[in-house]
């Protein structure tokens, strides 16, 4: 493990981890009444974690992301709360950064400080009914009248929407120029033709609040169109990318936070007079979990190495979230199983993490996504 962070980083993950241990949360309702922790996501901006990868100049740290990376598995171990990581991810890779790399200076003033500050919460309004993997087919119309954009269309599956400040939103002015005619737009809440439709309810993650977005005349100015006209694609590809190998770091936290579960458990619960950690049957199962976690690190943090050196890291994200995610389903289903019927029962809390992780196999791309990104990658 300490090969994989500095001396500092490891300093950061376990503030994280004793930071996130302080925060008082009673996830069992929390979870069953899908409440937001906006006290939770305050504490996390004051500790620093939404500022983590802005430059100073514009309200933030100026982090690596391999810092960050470290945080949020130390978050992610001592944060049961795994919707509300969920939120400040999305929040992080799919808002603050595009506006932060494909912003104008007069767009990151604006918005950046209160994006690190906590005071906005960032939402990205990319997905549509009609097009979730397929995204690029898209039917949210932006047509352009003087000094404003006027969108129109509809979108599903938003992270953090009803609770949203401001939307890093997709949407084309030309649908016959395919790919080049999408354009992003930063779009405030509070915008006229702006209506947030319909709350999502979740299988996981139910304390990320989602929605349905419905743009219906919304006049954007000019100014809040994010980088040039019909250039959309790479601003949405960046963020997924950023998303991608990033969104899981937690989950390692979570992981390892299991493990270490399972194996307290397994050595004071007894049956047929031993620890049934004793038993090949279970120890098989921690020691798997184990493997995943140690495989599935290096894969996280080869992300930070690489956006921190600049470098492009397409194919390495969906190698990680393709991983990761599955490794992170398996494990938790190992968790439910060693606990038995103990894990079975929400006070546990045990189960609650299996309902989380599947998403991870859908959100930022799902599994069958990821192996086409990888399998282009090998020049397939």
């Amino acid at each position: 493990m300490n090969g994989l962070l500095s001396a500092e980083q490891l300093r950061l993950q376990e503030a994280a981890f004793e930071f996130a241990q302080r925060m008082p949360v009673d996830m069992v309702e929390r979870d069953r009444s899908a409440t937001f922790d906006r006290s939770g996501w305050q504490r996390c901006a004051e500790f620093g974690v939404l500022g983590m990868p802005i430059p100073q100049e514009h309200g933030g740290l100026g982090l690596g992301l391999s810092d960050l990376l470290a945080v949020m598995e130390g978050l992610g171990r001592g944060l049961r709360d795994q919707g509300l990581l969920f939120s400040l991810n999305a929040h992080l890779w799919t808002n603050s950064i595009p506006i932060l790399r494909y912003g104008d200076e007069s767009q990151q003033r604006r918005f950046l400080k209160s994006l690190c500050d906590g005071s906005l919460i960032g939402a990205n309004a990319a997905s549509e009914p009609d097009a979730g993997s397929d995204i690029f087919s898209m039917r949210t119309r932006a047509r352009r009248e003087g000094d404003y954009y006027i969108l129109n269309g509809t979108k599903t599956f938003v992270t953090n929407a009803p609770v949203a400040d401001l939307f890093v939103a997709y949407a084309t002015v030309n649908p016959a120029l395919g790919a080049t005619g999408i354009t992003a737009f930063i779009v405030e809440r509070d915008t006229p033709g702006l209506i947030v439709d319909r709350t999502l309810d979740k299988m996981g993650l139910r304390t990320s609040p989602m929605a349905q977005v419905v743009f219906d005349g919304c006049r954007v100015p000019v100014g809040q169109r994010l980088g040039r006209e019909g250039r959309g694609v790479p601003i949405f590809e960046c963020s997924m990318e950023w998303e991608r190998g990033c969104i899981l770091a937690s989950c390692l936290g979570v992981m390892r936070r299991q493990l270490d579960e399972c194996i307290a458990y397994a050595r004071t619960r007894k049956q047929f007079g031993k620890p049934i950690g004793k038993y090949q049957s279970v120890a098989n199962r921690i020691v798997d979990m184990n493997v995943r976690l140690e495989t599935c690190r290096p894969l996280v943090y080869r992300i930070g190495a690489l956006k921190d050196a600049n470098q492009d890291a397409t194919v390495e994200a969906a190698l990680a979230k393709l991983h990761v995610s599955e490794c992170f389903v398996k494990s938790c289903l190992d968790a439910v199983q060693v606990f038995g019927g103990y894990g079975y029962m929400t006070e546990m809390q045990i189960e609650r993490d299996l309902r989380d992780s599947v998403g991870s196999t859908l959100y930022s791309g799902t599994s069958e996504i990821q192996r086409n990104i990888i399998a282009r990658g090998l020049g397939l």
